[in-house]
C-alpha cells in the first residue's frame, strides 16, 4: 500500500512522533556526552565505551581484577574507564601504585560516595573505612589507632587474648572427630572474637546462634556489596529502588546496625567516663570531652559507623586469610609438613607458640606472606577518589575521579616473583633462607588509605596459623572432589569457594 493512501491526520501524527523520538534521541545521547565529557587534556586512555553503560559489558562483575589484567595488558599501567556515568582510572604494576598511594598520598586519599553506603551514613556516620579525606576522618583515624593501642595491640595483654582464643578454636577443630568439616564459621567466629574483646570488652561462644546469624550476614554482605548487585547499584544507582537480590544488602545493614546500637545502648548502663572497659567506653569519654566543639566528629551516630569499620574490617579479612591458610595446607602437605618441621624445632609441642618466635621461624613466616600474596584476598583494594587535580605516570587526573588500585598487578607481577602463578614460600626466602619481603608485597595497600588494622592482623594470622599447625595436620577428604583454589567467591574480598577438611590431632 501506497504511504499516500494513508489519512493525512495519521500522517501527521506519525511525524510527529518520529520528530519526538529523533529529539529525545539526540537529547539523550548529548547528555551522555556532556555526562561523560573528561575537561582535561592529557586524560588516560582506554577500551572505546558505549553510551549510557560505558564499558560495563567488558568487564566480570562476579572476578573484575581478571578483567582489569586483561585490559592492564592491553592498555598499559593507567587506562581510564566507564562505569555508566563514573568517570574512573585503574592504576596497575607496581611502580604507579607507589607512585600514586605512597609519594601522591593525600592526592588520592579521598573515598568515592557509593549508593549502597549512602543511607548507613545518614544514620550512623562515615565511620572511617569509607569517610571522606578531611578533617573528620583524621580525627576518628588518629583516635582509632591510639584507642586499639590502649586496649593492647602491640601489646603482651593483646597476645595472650589471641593465643587463649586460638586455644578455644583448636577445641572446636579436635571436637570433630577427623571427620570432614568446613572451618568457616569457626575461623570468623575466632577472629571476630578478639576484635569484639577490644570493641565490645567480651567475646562470644562459638555456639552462640544469634552471633553466628550476625557473623553470616556480614559474610553475605561482604558478598553482596563488593560482587555484581553491588557494583551494578553504584553504577546506577536509580535500580535501587526496585525488587531484587540487591535489596538484600540494605537489610544486612538494617540488621547490623541494630545489632551495634543494642550494644552501645547497653555499655551506656554501666558506662563510667573514668573507668573506660573497651573501645566503646573511650569513644563516649572522647565524645563528652568534646560535646561543645560543633566540628567534632565524636557523635553517638558517627560510634555506629566507626565500630562497623572496626569489625567488619577486623573480622572478615583475617578468616578469609586463615581460610586460604587450611585450603593450601590440604592442597600442599610438603608445605605443611616444613611448616610442622619448623614449629617443632622452635616452639615444641608443649609450649604455646608466641609472637617473638616469628623471628626464628623464616619459612613459616614465608609461608603465611605467601598465603596473603597467593590468596589475593583484596584484589582491587577499596575504591579511592582524587582530592585534587593530580597526575600519575604522566597523566592528568582531575578532582573527584574514581580510582581503582589494581593490587593484584603488584602481587602477580611477573617482573618482581620467579613464580607469580604458583604458591611458592620462596618468594619470601632469599639464598639463605632467611626471610626477605619484597616491596611489592601490599596486600594492605599503601600510602594513607593503607589498612589500620594491619598490625593486629598480622598478630593474628602468625599466633592462629602457628597454633592450629602445632596441634593439627589438615587432611584432604576421602572421596570428595579436589577443592579449587583457582575458583573464588568475589565480593570486597576474594574468598575460597566452601570446602571441607579433616584435622588428625599431632
Amino acid at each position: 500500500m501506497e504511504l499516500s493512501a494513508f489519512p493525512e491526520f495519521l500522517l501527521s501524527a506519525f511525524d510527529r512522533f518520529t520528530v519526538l523520538a529523533m529529539f529525545c534521541t539526540v537529547f539523550a545521547l548529548v547528555l551522555d556526552f556532556m555526562k561523560r565529557r573528561k575537561n582535561c587534556q592529557n586524560y588516560p586512555p582506554g577500551p572505546w565505551a558505549l553510551p549510557f553503560i560505558g564499558n560495563i559489558l567488558q568487564v566480570d562483575l562476579n572476578n573484575p581484577h581478571l578483567s582489569f589484567e586483561k585490559l592492564w595488558k592491553k592498555h598499559g599501567n593507567v587506562f581510564s574507564f566507564e562505569f555508566g556515568w563514573t568517570n574512573m582510572v585503574i592504576l596497575s604494576g607496581y611502580e604507579t601504585l607507589k607512585e600514586a598511594l605512597v609519594k601522591k598520598s593525600e592526592d588520592f586519599a579521598d573515598r568515592p560516595s557509593l549508593t549502597i553506603y549512602e543511607d548507613v551514613f545518614r544514620r550512623v556516620g562515615e565511620g572511617i573505612v569509607f569517610a571522606r579525606y578531611g578533617h573528620w576522618w583524621r580525627e576518628q583515624r588518629k583516635f582509632s589507632l591510639s584507642a586499639l593501642r590502649n586496649y593492647g595491640l602491640g601489646k603482651k595483654s593483646l597476645e595472650m587474648r589471641i593465643v587463649e582464643e586460638a586455644g578455644f578454636l583448636n577445641e572446636i577443630f579436635e571436637g570433630e572427630n577427623g571427620l570432614p568439616f568446613d572451618p568457616h564459621f569457626s575461623l570468623n567466629n575466632a577472629t571476630s572474637n578478639i576484635i569484639c574483646s577490644i570493641v565490645f570488652g567480651n567475646r562470644f561462644e562459638y555456639q552462640d546462634e544469634k552471633f553466628l546469624e550476625l557473623l553470616h550476614t556480614l559474610g553475605e554482605s561482604f558478598v553482596l556489596e563488593g560482587g555484581f548487585w553491588g557494583q551494578l547499584v553504584n553504577s546506577f544507582p536509580f535500580i535501587r529502588h526496585f525488587p531484587g537480590p540487591h535489596r538484600k544488602i540494605f537489610e544486612n545493614q538494617e540488621t547490623f546496625i541494630r545489632f551495634l546500637q543494642e550494644t552501645v545502648t547497653e555499655h551506656k548502663v554501666l558506662w563510667d567516663p573514668n573507668e573506660p572497659r573497651d573501645f566503646i567506653d573511650a569513644f563516649l569519654a572522647e565524645q563528652e570531652k568534646m560535646k561543645d566543639d560543633p566540628k567534632t566528629s565524636f557523635r553517638e551516630s558517627n560510634l555506629i559507623g566507626t565500630v562497623i569499620d572496626l569489625f567488619a574490617a577486623g573480622t572478615e579479612t583475617t578468616s578469609t586469610t586463615l581460610r586460604w591458610a587450611l585450603l593450601f595446607m590440604v592442597l600442599h602437605p610438603g608445605v605443611q609438613s616444613k611448616v610442622h618441621e619448623e614449629i617443632d624445632r622452635v616452639v615444641g609441642k608443649e609450649r604455646k607458640p608466641m609472637l617473638e618466635d616469628r623471628e626464628e621461624m623464616p619459612y613459616t613466616n614465608a609461608v603465611i606472606h605467601e598465603i596473603q600474596r597467593f590468596g589475593n584476598i583484596v584484589p582491587i583494594s577499596l575504591p579511592h577518589q582524587t582530592y585534587r587535580d593530580t597526575e600519575v605516570m604522566g597523566y592528568t587526573i582531575p578532582k573527584g575521579t574514581l580510582i581503582i588500585p589494581n593490587l593484584s598487578s603488584a602481587l602477580f607481577d611477573e617482573n618482581i616473583w620467579s613464580t607469580p602463578h604458583q604458591f611458592n614460600p620462596g618468594h619470601f626466602l632469599n639464598s639463605e633462607g632467611k626471610f626477605v619481603k619484597p616491596e611489592a608485597f601490599i596486600p594492605f595497600s599503601a600510602g594513607r588509605r593503607m589498612c589500620f588494622g594491619e598490625q593486629l592482623a598480622k598478630t593474628e594470622l602468625f599466633l592462629f596459623f602457628t597454633s592450629m599447625l602445632q596441634h593439627f595436620t589438615f587432611l584432604l577428604p576421602e572421596n570428595e572432589p579436589r577443592p579449587s583454589y583457582t575458583e573464588a567467591e568475589y565480593g570486597i574480598t576474594r574468598s575460597p569457594l566452601p570446602y571441607r577438611l579433616c584435622v588428625e590431632l599431632r
